[in-house]
């Protein structure tokens, strides 16, 4: 057995268990200081504090931060073009929905990802995902969604099982088909949802390359109602739902998810108290993007009520090339502080655990404790505050990826 020891971890900083944490239990991590970790043959043997076990190799933390590494549980890695053009359309007052409605918005990606190749798709993801990789992040779901036809759904999906066997990065999938009615269906929505739930969602199932099902329930999107067909549909076929919801209205979309037994509803900006009930009693993750709302100059979701009512809360990048470019999970720290006010403990249980427990990978990822992965981040930081304090500056050090150091 290959074993890797990372020694002198000057403080240790991890969540522990293979469920989600709510309510008070988020914020409870385990802290050890003068700490060891032991991994072997990529997964860890040990953790401890004080003298440490030998090993082949050795990484030395130089008394600084470790925590694990951090899981990206919410993005749109897989598209074609960008829309910086719609920048000034912003600045000039276009809301969202008046852009996607002229033509911009998901339909403009749709277009441009319809028009790439399945090689171009793969290296675009690629650099991004070594762009994550460098800022802490060591598993992430990446959704499809900008294809909207069942030949660009599928090489989509593809493009992201096949970067999940080549890239060092851990990708979960998931089949996001109802992101929009594309154009040519515009005049006949049930005609589309068919499509998506007859159509592209058995040969999904077929081909093995999606773990989940999405929908955007919002207003000029898809309805509640619609919503439920289209997961309804999708556990039939095996897909876990999740779901976009009360991102710009709150037309029941929270409330569905816990109705359905969504594994984690997304967004949230706008979440009524009665969404967040549903959500607790559910079960169901919140998968709270922030970097969305401060992009799109918009109010952030409830996340306090959302700690208060036994909501456990996760926080993802949303990159996207539209109302999120930005796939710094850091940034997506700093906000979980300063606009939803949580604490460093609730926010790195956010961005491990709980986003771990919201693409079904907790039992692998998340955490630092033996039987899981090797997946670790030192930080150039003295401790978990000072990660959650400092902005604009990339602090990883080293990343660990399977008990391999990441170059």
């Amino acid at each position: 057995m290959s074993k890797v020891l990372v020694s002198n971890i000057g403080m240790l900083a991890t969540p522990q268990g293979t469920g989600p944490k709510r309510g008070t239990e988020q914020g409870n991590i385990q802290i050890l200081k003068d700490a060891w970790v032991l991994m072997e043959d990529g997964l860890i043997s040990q953790v401890g504090a004080g003298p440490a076990p030998a090993a082949e190799q050795t990484i030395d933390a130089q008394g600084k931060l470790v925590t694990p590494g951090l899981v990206d549980a919410h993005t749109h890695l897989i598209f074609g073009g960008w829309r910086q053009n719609e920048l000034g359309l912003k600045l000039h007052g276009k809301t969202y929905l008046e852009i996607q409605n002229a033509g911009g918005g998901i339909q403009s990606t749709t277009n441009a990802t319809r028009a790439a190749t399945e090689e171009e798709l793969t290296a675009k993801a690629a650099r991004a995902l070594d762009e994550m990789l460098s800022l802490g992040v060591t598993t992430c779901e990446a959704k499809s969604g900008y294809g909207l036809a069942t030949e660009h759904e599928l090489k989509a999906l593809r493009v992201i099982d096949n970067l999940n066997r080549r890239h060092p990065m851990d990708l979960v999938a998931t089949f996001m088909g109802a992101h929009l009615v594309p154009a040519e269906y515009k005049a006949d929505r049930a005609e589309y949802i068919r499509l998506v739930c007859e159509e592209m969602m058995p040969l999904v199932k077929e081909q093995g390359i999606a773990k989940f099902c999405d929908v955007f329930c919002e207003a000029d999107t898809f309805t509640m109602e619609e919503s439920r067909q289209v997961l309804e549909a999708g556990l039939k076929y095996g897909l876990r739902p999740k779901i976009h919801a009360d991102e710009i209205e709150a037309i029941g979309g929270s409330q569905l998810a816990g109705e359905i037994g969504a594994i984690s509803a997304e967004h949230l900006i706008v979440c009524p108290p009665e969404g967040i009930e549903s959500l607790a009693k559910g079960g169901v993750v919140a998968c709270l993007l922030p970097a969305t709302s401060f992009y799109l100059g918009a109010v952030f979701a409830p996340a306090r009520d959302m700690v208060s009512a036994g909501v456990p809360v996760a926080m993802a990048s949303d990159f996207n090339p539209g109302s999120c470019p930005c796939l710094n999970l850091q940034f997506v720290i700093n906000l979980g502080c300063l606009k939803y006010k949580l604490t460093p403990e609730e926010v790195l249980t956010a961005v491990t655990l709980n986003a771990a427990c919201a693409i079904d990978m907790a039992d692998r990822v998340g955490s630092i404790e033996p039987g899981k992965q090797g997946d670790l981040v030192i930080w150039d930081a003295p401790d978990l505050d000072y990660i959650c304090y400092r902005m604009g500056s990339n602090l990883v050090q080293t990343v660990v990826k399977k008990g391999t150091v990441m170059g």
